[in-house]
């Protein structure tokens, strides 16, 4: 059964700009199926999976594209760098757009490949598991979360959705889509990750402690990430700790989030908060087996905080924009904001609860932003459980998470 994607029609948007396309993301978050399904009958396809495709590019990436028709979608073209070079040569020959995409995970290898190669040629895609909205079957095309007042009518909450289960299991189009078993699907997944994408960027000594540091970074998501306090926690250095971060990073299992930092003087804390992508494998490393147990847990909190901030990402990846204006605020008295979206040089505070009835002393800290220089406060959120909006105060509602 196909998804539908909110991607799709920004794909379309990037054919039209560039003469290259790029679609990464982490595995099997359904980059090939989406792009099979969205291009059938216009693009021809190819995969460096296959052993005779890979090997004729391996050996002569120019006849590899002298036998390969255009339009052309070349998937896990990471394995065959070689074909970055020989693409740039392809698409210089034409002033046409859209005639090549690329697939590839997310690593230093392919990011390197493009830059090197491709640059001011192709556009970047990151795609990312479903959002709710496409687990429920409501896309309404691509478009980054920005607050702004709602009605009743413009949230669409489906009779009998069980939101804890949703986020207890996770966004992979297979879970969603079929009837796999949770636990054997986060099992292989994780297995496959540390086989071949974290080996394929380290020189993996010891795949147990990494196992051990994806469980403590997992049981921090939506938490200040402490990496002296990882480190002590599964006895590696401070700079082994900083390289196995930025493997996560590179591979999209996690997104750190920054502190706003505005030029006011004032002592904000530096320090990022690490939030996982997708909340299913949270819940399989840190073993919250049941959506019951996860819902009346003591990290119910923290996790419903890691699902929220994943579909505010997902929001702008499918949009195809950048995710630097999604912060967080954090001053040196400890009064803290979950969420800053900054729409140009407008602030808008966003606070997470697990509650369905919120309370005004949930926006209490949110004044922090006003006075700023050069930025003024916009509309906030508080992003909850309850099945229709409503206002806090005149400026802040409190919405359900449907209105991401």
């Amino acid at each position: 059964m196909y998804i539908a994607r909110e991607i799709e029609q920004t794909v379309d948007e990037m054919l039209h700009q560039f003469k290259v396309v790029l679609v990464t993301g982490v595995r099997q978050v359904g980059k090939t199926t989406v792009l099979q399904e969205h291009l059938a009958g216009r693009f021809s396809y190819v995969s460096m999976e296959n052993p005779s495709d890979y090997d004729q590019a391996l050996s002569d990436s120019a006849l590899f594209f002298q036998m390969n028709d255009l339009p052309l979608i070349i998937d896990e073209v990471q394995r065959v760098p070689s074909l970055f070079q020989a693409t740039k040569w392809i698409v210089d020959q034409s002033q046409e757009k859209g005639r090549i995409v690329l697939i590839g995970s997310q690593t230093y290898e392919l990011m390197r490949g493009v830059s090197e190669s491709l640059a001011g040629r192709i556009g970047i895609l990151e795609i990312s598991g479903l959002s709710l909205r496409e687990i429920v079957g409501l896309p309404r095309g691509p478009r980054r979360y920005v607050p702004a007042k709602l009605k009743k009518d413009d949230i669409a909450v489906p009779d009998g959705f069980d939101l804890w289960a949703t986020i207890q299991r996770g966004s992979m189009p297979e879970l969603i889509a079929t009837d796999m078993p949770w636990d054997r699907f986060w099992s292989s997944y994780v297995r496959a990750y540390l086989e071949r994408d974290v080996r394929s960027l380290v020189n993996l000594r010891d795949e147990r402690k990494f196992y051990n540091f994806m469980i403590a970074s997992a049981a921090r998501s939506g938490q200040l990430y402490n990496v002296s306090s990882i480190a002590n926690d599964i006895d590696v250095d401070y700079k082994t700790m900083q390289a196995w971060t930025s493997i996560l990073q590179a591979s999209g299992i996690v997104r750190p989030l920054y502190p706003f930092w505005p030029n006011t003087g004032k002592q904000l804390t530096k320090t990022p908060k690490i939030y996982f992508m997708d909340t299913g494998l949270v819940c399989h490393l840190t073993r919250w087996n049941t959506p019951e147990q996860l819902r009346n847990g003591a990290v119910a909190g923290h996790v419903f905080e890691t699902f929220v901030v994943s579909e505010v990402l997902k929001s702008y990846m499918n949009a195809g924009r950048s995710l630097r204006g999604v912060w967080f605020y954090r001053d040196s008295k400890k009064r803290k904001i979950d969420l800053v979206i900054q729409d140009g040089r407008v602030l808008h505070p966003v606070e997470i609860k697990t509650g369905a009835t919120i309370k005004k002393d949930a926006v209490k800290n949110l004044s922090c932003l006003e006075g700023m220089t050069d930025y003024e406060v916009g509309f906030g959120h508080v992003i909850c459980q309850t099945q229709e909006p409503y206002l806090l105060v005149p400026n802040v509602e409190a919405v359900p998470v449907w209105a991401i």
